[in-house]
């Protein structure tokens, strides 16, 4: 199962995911998509050390699935949340 680390940043409370470089980005498709347990061990740590180090909140491995080359997450509710907020923000 595909599976990608998503969380809050705790800067501005948006929905981030994790990249292969170890920054959080705010789009699926630029997170790293992982596929076996050991892959899923190491992100979920680097997860919840940028917890530790308050740049993230709640980091979770979410399961995806891939489809024409385009990441849907398998839950409803973390696809509404990888989809972006649900109200506008004031700037």
């Amino acid at each position: 199962m595909a599976q990608v680390l998503i969380a809050n940043r705790l800067s501005d409370g948006l929905v981030v995911f994790l990249a292969a470089d170890g920054a959080w980005v705010e789009s699926i498709a630029a997170g790293v998509l992982i596929d076996d347990d050991r892959a899923a061990g190491e992100l979920l740590d680097q997860g919840l050390a940028d917890a530790d180090n308050n740049l993230v909140i709640d980091p979770i491995l979410i399961n995806v699935t891939v489809r024409d080359g385009t990441r849907t997450p398998d839950a409803i509710r973390e696809a509404i949340r990888a989809a972006g907020p649900t109200v506008s923000v004031e700037t």
